[in-house]
């Protein structure tokens, strides 16, 4: 689906009046169903401010409360990407938010604010939905929401479910799995991570990134399944997929396993969060064995999420030297998991 512009402006002012109208019912007993269920969400959804990207890219995203205690579900990008993330409530109260945790694979991310007693989304209790269901996409799209303004507001339709694998090659994304196809322009600048949700104001899914087919330029608006992200946000919220370590001291190993063992030179460390490229593979190396390659980028390391090339290095600290080492690097747009094996040269012996 593309996006062109005199589409694109009939969607906006269909949000505009949707909103108009919520607005109105929210202070009128006897309000329209539509816009009570409106003006029930709106609270749960949430405005993310971060980094920036390279070429001009928004520092902004959506995002949707899942839990009373300030955690936020929202899609792993490079907005994400730095210390200092802003999440924005629709009452207007601001809080700095912080990186739990994410799952490359899936393109989700939690993050948590303080604040308690928070209207949100019961995750169990999302609704899985079928072709032709009527739905309301709820986002902060192209950041036209800064404070206390509602969140925009798209009606669109289920046009069908589809596994994004059956694209492979055409749409550059890790994930895999199974999404909604919208006959409304979601997936704009700043939609990712809002809410899928049914007219009745269920949840059903959460707005994914802007998906360019390669082949002819078109846009997929889409959404993924809360199902197929349950179990990993779950994880998550549980500590189980933290990208940081806790304040109890891990021992280190004796030896610890470095980069060089494996033959891998990284790109040079000249930011404060430089992602950690693959630069160079020393032939003959595990690295190389393994199948690694010059600008592969490090995901994982193990279970832990690597942001930097430092990261990386001090991840590798809590591995011993003999231990295999399972990274999971972005190569294109696939994800490829390799187990590397320092090779241990023997002691000789004493005669």
């Amino acid at each position: 689906m593309t996006h062109p512009p005199g589409q694109l402006a009939i969607s906006l002012l269909l949000a505009a009046a949707l909103l108009a109208g919520a607005a109105g019912a929210a202070d009128a007993p006897g309000g329209s169903p539509l816009a009570q269920t409106i003006a029930r969400v709106q609270p749960k959804i949430v405005k993310i401010y971060g980094a920036g990207g390279f070429r001009g890219m928004e520092g902004y995203q959506s995002g949707m409360l899942i839990s009373p205690d300030g955690h936020v579900l929202t899609v792993y990008s490079y907005v994400l990407d730095t210390d200092y993330i802003r999440a924005t409530l629709a009452d207007g109260r601001r809080f700095d938010a912080k990186l739990l945790g994410a799952d490359p694979r899936l393109e989700v991310a939690v993050l948590k604010i303080d604040a308690a007693d928070l209207p949100y989304f019961d995750l169990d209790g999302a609704v899985a939905i079928d072709s032709g269901t009527r739905v309301l996409a709820l986002s902060n799209v192209f950041g036209v929401a800064t404070g206390n303004e509602p969140a925009s507001v798209q009606h669109g339709v289920v046009s069908i479910t589809a596994p994004l694998s059956a694209r492979r090659g055409v749409f550059e994304t890790p994930y895999r799995g199974p999404v909604y196809v919208l006959d409304a322009m979601t997936n704009n600048p700043g939609a990712a991570g809002g809410a899928l949700v049914t007219r009745q104001g269920q949840l059903a899914a959460m707005l994914g990134k802007e998906l360019r087919n390669s082949l002819n330029n078109t846009w997929l608006n889409y959404a993924v399944p809360i199902e197929e992200l349950r179990e990993s946000v779950e994880a998550i919220r549980t500590g189980k997929f933290d990208p940081e370590r806790s304040d109890q001291p891990e021992a280190k190993p004796e030896r610890s396993l470095q980069l060089t063992m494996l033959g891998i030179v990284l790109v040079p460390d000249v930011l404060e969060r430089t992602p950690p490229y693959v630069d160079q593979i020393r032939p003959g190396s595990p690295a190389a064995e393994a199948g690694i390659r010059p600008d592969d980028l490090v995901l994982l390391l193990g279970d832990r999420l690597i942001q930097s090339c430092q990261a990386l290095d001090e991840e590798l600290q809590y591995i011993d030297y003999e231990d295999p080492a399972k990274l999971t690097v972005l190569r294109g747009q696939d994800l490829l998991e390799l187990t590397l094996q320092a090779k241990i040269e023997e002691e000789p012996q004493s005669p």
